[in-house]
């Protein structure tokens, strides 16, 4: 299946973004977040378009980042933390190498302050929050082929076990022939 070598999910503050860039140079592969894709092609914040939009909107704008990414980019490919919420999403997920970054609610304050920057999160924020991850842990752990917990451990730490749970060991053969053999599915250019 060509695609990404590793799609991270998991909530809004998990540490998608740093570990996904720092997992993609230990592999020597692209980095790329479908909200940033949706980012650059609005010209506007996330936060901007569900405050312009609703969130129904910008459900839609992430369902097709989401499989844009998934057909053209053969690196690390992090998911927004609601991009799960989309049965054709989880879909295209399956067979994949998918690993939920977890974090306990105490994490999520320290990391976020759960600040008015998250549109879902302007109200009680420890309580949307809990809400938020009981609606949908079920549905990362469902598309995971890996859960990685990232409370209390460093960027550098998460990014090792993530390395471990899929199978990859910094400079294996493995890892080289993987993303060989992605990047010939995928195309010339197309990272």
């Amino acid at each position: 299946m060509s695609g990404p070598l590793v799609v991270l999910v998991g909530p809004m503050g998990v540490g998608k973004s740093t570990v996904g860039q720092l997992l993609a140079g230990r592999l020597g592969v692209g980095y790329r977040d479908t909200d940033d894709d949706i980012v650059a092609g609005q010209g506007r914040t996330v936060a901007e378009i569900f405050v312009d939009e609703g969130e129904t909107v910008f459900r839609a704008m992430e369902k097709a980042a989401v499989a844009g990414a998934l057909g053209e980019h053969a690196g690390v490919l992090a998911l927004g933390g609601g991009a799960v919420l989309d049965a054709r999403t989880r879909a295209l997920l399956a067979g994949r190498r998918v690993v939920y970054l977890s974090m306990d609610v105490e994490e999520a304050v320290q990391r976020t302050g759960l600040n008015q920057a998250r549109p879902l999160l302007a109200v009680n924020p420890r309580k949307q929050w809990r809400e938020l991850m009981e609606a949908r842990r079920s549905l990362y752990e469902e598309v995971a082929t890996a859960v990685v917990p990232t409370d209390g451990r460093t960027p550098e730490e998460v990014t090792r076990a993530v390395l471990d749970a899929v199978g990859f060991t910094q400079g294996s053969a493995a890892i080289r022939k993987v993303c060989l053999d992605t990047a010939a599915a995928i195309g010339p250019g197309r990272s």
